[in-house]
């Protein structure tokens, strides 16, 4: 198999569209989401898509297969809240490992199996490491903005027992995503370097996309996108990127700057257009491919893709629009 760093010097790639979307539609009830297994839990769990890695499996797969069916060359697994602090919500804290492994196992089931049938065309699983519900920056008390819900060490500790879970499971890459504090990405990172420090297992890429929150171009613990790259890229990472809260319409301007100044690969995977009234996404699959067909045109991107309201249709569409493209070249960074 080529390596993904090989191939991404060859084509753009395409990277999954949203699983909670998927899972959304599949208008689940509590009983689905506890299966037998959890089917006493004393707290309510519906809505944990993560958990569904364990008790729906053949269901989350079935939906990275439709992905890859698309033409996703990534897949990410469906661990976006798969930590013990974000699982303390549920009480399932002590589910986090075997969460990640699960997850992991579903995606590299999928991607084997499309690989094994067109082996030109290799697909890899990307490990998804989310935000935390919990934030290093930022107080959640507004009468005192020194408190903090959740300290360094313990983010740290809780993304080393995530990352453990995934490479387990079988991932090719880890993506940190969806960054909104730069603080928690830190923690990641770190807790990234020192795992395959400590186990000496061979270390696996590292993609990071961060969010842009609104029109100001900050992400919400308020650094700028140049800030944030800067911040971030001691982590040499494969790719660094933009992902969710904006519409591909919207990220544009955000993409044209990160491209022109990051020393690695670039990727996007922008929502299917912003929410509506009622907090659903109606931009359809032509719109947001046309829009990141610009993108590939200008020469902004190396990975592309969809995050929140995004299908199987959405990547279809994308990947038969960026496929006529060169991927962006790697610029020269003179040293310092």
């Amino acid at each position: 198999m080529s390596s993904i760093e090989n191939i991404l010097q060859e084509r753009i790639l395409i990277i999954d569209g949203a699983m909670g979307t998927m899972i959304q539609r599949q208008k689940l009830e509590e009983k689905d989401y506890r299966g037998e297994r959890f089917a006493d839990w004393h707290k309510d769990v519906k809505g944990n898509n993560d958990l569904l890695s364990i008790t729906q499996p053949a269901l989350i797969t079935a939906i990275h297969e439709q992905y890859l069916e698309a033409g996703a060359d990534i897949i990410e697994t469906n661990t976006f809240s798969s930590t013990s602090i974000a699982q303390a919500d549920y009480d399932m804290q002590l589910l986090a490992y075997e969460l990640n492994v699960a997850a992991a196992q579903c995606a590299r089931h999928a991607a084997d199996a499309y690989t094994t049938q067109n082996p030109e065309k290799p697909r890899f699983v990307a490990g998804a490491i989310g935000p935390l519900n919990k934030t290093l920056s930022l107080s959640p008390d507004v009468n005192n903005p020194g408190y903090r819900a959740v300290h360094f060490d313990e983010v740290v500790e809780a993304y080393t027992e995530q990352i453990s879970g995934l490479v387990t499971g079988g991932v090719d890459i880890l993506l940190v995503e969806t960054i909104f504090d730069t603080l928690n990405a830190k923690a990641a990172i770190y807790a990234i370097k020192n795992f395959f420090h400590e186990t000496g297992k061979p270390a696996l890429p590292i993609m990071i996309s961060g969010t842009i929150t609104d029109a100001s171009g900050r992400t919400l613990s308020g650094q700028t996108l140049e800030a944030f790259y800067v911040s971030v890229m001691h982590a040499q990472p494969l790719s660094i990127g933009l992902n969710c809260a904006l519409g591909a319409k919207e990220m544009r301007p955000h993409i044209e700057e990160l491209s022109a100044i990051a020393g690695c690969y670039t990727s996007a995977y922008p929502n299917a257009g912003l929410p509506n009234a009622f907090g659903e996404y109606d931009e359809q699959p032509h719109e947001t491919a046309h829009i990141i067909e610009e993108w590939a045109k200008e020469g902004f991107v190396n990975i592309v893709g969809g995050c929140c309201g995004t299908t199987p249709d959405h990547i279809r569409h994308i990947a038969e629009e960026v496929k006529k493209f060169k991927p962006r070249s790697l610029p020269t960074i003179a040293a310092e």
